[in-house]
């Protein structure tokens, strides 16, 4: 009996020994593209400049750091505060933390696969046998038999099956740690672009405010006129018309800044009925007057949604190994040690001791190919995770691109919409001048005030598009996530294996 389990003994070292490998291939990360660039031309060192709010020119400073609260470049207070809120509010975040935790506890649970598991029982039966069954007549007197045990069961991981699996739930870990930082992102994008958004309608509901006083004071000095004989019947009716077009255009914008005000009740958590306090005005925010520019070898580090698809590769990969592994024999030993008495006083008693150790092996002989085709599948969804990051990184590198694109062109954009404005109201100027000295006709006059009018739209839209769009380009940089510790490791939980060493797991 020594012997065979001595034998046993070392041939279960010998499987220990082979536990080191795993099957299935060493998920090595993508290398970044081979691009230096993200415009087929050199980006200019900086945008055009206008003499307006919002109109300063913009410098692209390559290397340049975002900051963790990149918003904050705006130097808005209402929009730190909202902002702030959003972060401890919103729903989607606190679904977004709890997939990662819920990731984290799934690592943990599978890590626990590569520890024997040990279970103790105990059991207690009184028994009276027939008098027959031992050779006498009546019954046997009653007798009690009383048990303990523990039992010790292992799996041996001599493939790295379980490794990989631990591997694979781990890099299921990571992609929900970036969907929570892209989430991050998101929700801060939206409140900014949703508070510019707000800034720029109420700028153009103030513009078209003052749009339709001065048509008013227009209609009130042509009924004077017509009452005077001085004034055509048909140019009172005109500027009646062209007051009606700027009083109608008024409701579409308190709608939208209605709407607007909705949003971003709802993205810090809040319902419509409980707006924030805070209100945006174009006048109060601060256009940054450096832009980073990141290295493009850098952005698939920095983009939190390239990161979640690197995340998924490494996942699939390791689905290889598993497929694989489960191809292989399984190796598994079994032990147990206990008493076993007549009585629960003898139940420790020399004499009652019982032991048992054992070992398996498993091998699939036939299936039909279910392995064989699960494997495969395994591959071609490593296959489908590389072509699905391949195209997160081109997504990237064109968000970058057409943010730069439209800088470069809100820019310029501003500066013609403000000469525009400054040409518009010297012409409406010369025109009143024109038609109160009778050299032009209504007619000219309306044409001049429309253009002034919708000069003015048109540059508060180009303001509001400048900060918009440079929250684009610090979004489609990563939004320097890498600066912030609102995910930190230590408050996502650790595994409670008691007095057990740490774990190495996946690459390590």
């Amino acid at each position: 009996m020594m012997r065979t389990i001595a034998s046993l003994a070392a041939a279960l070292c010998v499987l220990g020994l082979l536990a080191g490998c795993e099957v299935g291939p060493d998920f090595l990360r993508p290398a970044p593209p081979p691009v230096t660039s993200y415009t087929p031309e050199p980006l200019a060192a900086k945008t055009a400049a206008a003499d307006v709010p919002a109109g300063q020119a913009q410098h692209f400073v390559d290397g340049l750091d975002i900051p963790g609260e990149w918003w904050t470049l705006f130097h808005s207070e209402p929009l730190d505060r909202l902002i702030a809120e959003a972060l401890r509010a919103n729903p989607n975040l606190e679904a977004a933390q709890a997939a990662l935790r819920e990731a984290r506890e799934n690592v943990y649970a599978q890590q626990g696969a590569l520890f024997p598991s040990v279970s103790a029982s105990t059991s207690a039966t009184e028994e009276v046998l027939p008098g027959a069954s031992t050779g006498v007549k009546g019954a046997s007197p009653a007798f009690g038999v009383t048990t303990a045990a523990l039992n010790v069961s292992y799996v041996l991981d001599v493939f790295g099956g379980v490794r990989r699996q631990i591997e694979s739930l781990e890099a299921e870990e990571e992609f929900q740690r970036f969907q929570l930082e892209a989430a991050y992102l998101t929700l801060t994008s939206n409140v900014v672009v949703a508070a510019v958004n707000e800034a720029s309608l109420r700028a153009q509901i103030a513009a078209t405010e003052d749009i339709i006083q001065i048509e008013t004071q227009e209609l009130g000095v042509l009924q004077q006129q017509l009452e005077l004989g001085g004034a055509s019947k048909a140019a009172v009716l005109a500027q009646q018309a062209t007051l009606a077009q700027a009083q109608a255009t008024l409701p579409p914008l308190q709608r939208q800044l209605a709407q607007t005000r909705n949003q971003l009740a709802a993205l810090a958590g809040h319902y419509p009925s409980e707006v924030p306090a805070g209100k945006f005005e174009l006048a109060s925010m601060h256009i940054p007057d450096d832009l980073p520019l990141s290295l493009p070898s850098k952005l698939v580090e920095q983009r939190p949604d390239v990161r979640a698809a690197e995340a998924e590769l490494h996942l699939a990969s390791a689905n290889i190994g598993v497929a694989t592994a489960n191809q292989l024999p399984q190796f598994d030993i079994t032990a147990g040690i206990g008493t076993s008495s007549l009585g629960f006083a003898q139940l420790f008693s020399p004499g009652t001791g019982i032991w048992s150790i054992g070992g398996s092996v498993a091998q699939t002989v036939f299936d039909a190919g279910t392995l064989l085709h699960k494997k495969r599948a395994a591959v071609a969804a490593y296959e489908q995770a590389a072509g699905a990051y391949r195209n997160t990184v081109l997504t990237a590198f064109q968000n970058v691109a057409d943010a730069l694109r439209a800088l470069q062109s809100d820019a310029d954009a501003v500066k013609a919409q403000a000469e525009a404005v400054r040409s518009a109201a010297d012409s409406l100027a010369i025109s009143r001048d024109q038609y109160q000295a009778g050299a032009i006709t209504y007619t000219a006059l309306l044409t001049a005030e429309q253009t002034y009018q919708q000069a003015r739209i048109a540059l508060v839209q180009a303001q509001a598009n400048r900060f918009a769009d440079t929250a684009a380009l610090l979004q489609a940089l990563g939004g320097g996530w890498w600066n912030r510790t609102d995910v930190a490791a230590g408050k996502l939980g650790g595994p409670d294996r008691f007095w057990l060493p740490p774990l190495p797991t996946g690459n390590d």
